[in-house]
């Protein structure tokens, strides 16, 4: 059975690179209509919870400074995403201590890089080694992630479990 449910955990990571992938694919108007949408909704649910009743010139002045923003951190929660759906089935396949690291961290560059030069033919967009870093620090953040999470979970999990069968 084990070796039926194996390759299923490598269906978040096709998923997340196919989401990456459609995201990309976007047209420049189209990308940028999609980040000025989530930041419009960040600026207006600020405006409401903090109850700041700005004008709409003071919405848009707000939103003019934070798209980039908006921008760039989707990038890192793409890729720290991306990052934790990699380094789980490398884990789940024997992939061990600083190699799940090395693998994870290459793949995750490595598809960074290839998106960014599927960028150079869509309209209205083009590759930015700056984007490629800020893909690779999130990234780095889902690894990390995955090694702490991973090693909480066998001292507070496994480790004692293993202790009360002995």
């Amino acid at each position: 059975m084990r070796y039926f449910i194996k390759p299923l955990s490598l269906l978040p990571a096709i998923a997340m690179m196919y989401i990456i992938f459609s995201l990309s694919a976007q047209d420049g108007a189209a990308s940028s209509k999609l980040s000025y949408g989530v930041s419009h909704d960040f600026v207006s649910a600020v405006d409401r919870v903090l109850d700041l009743e700005l004008t709409p010139k003071q919405i848009n002045r707000c939103i003019s400074r934070i798209h980039y923003y908006v921008r760039k951190l989707a990038h890192i929660t793409e890729y720290f995403l991306l990052a934790v759906s990699i380094s789980i089935p490398i884990y789940v396949y024997g992939i061990r201590g600083i190699w799940i690291i090395l693998t994870s961290g290459i793949l995750c560059i490595g598809f960074a890089a290839l998106d960014e030069m599927h960028q150079l033919f869509v309209v209205g967009r083009g590759a930015s080694v700056k984007d490629v870093l800020i893909d690779s620090f999130g990234s780095l953040l889902g690894i990390i992630f995955v090694r702490v999470f991973g090693y909480i979970a066998r001292k507070c999990i496994t480790e004692p479990l293993a202790a009360l069968r002995h």
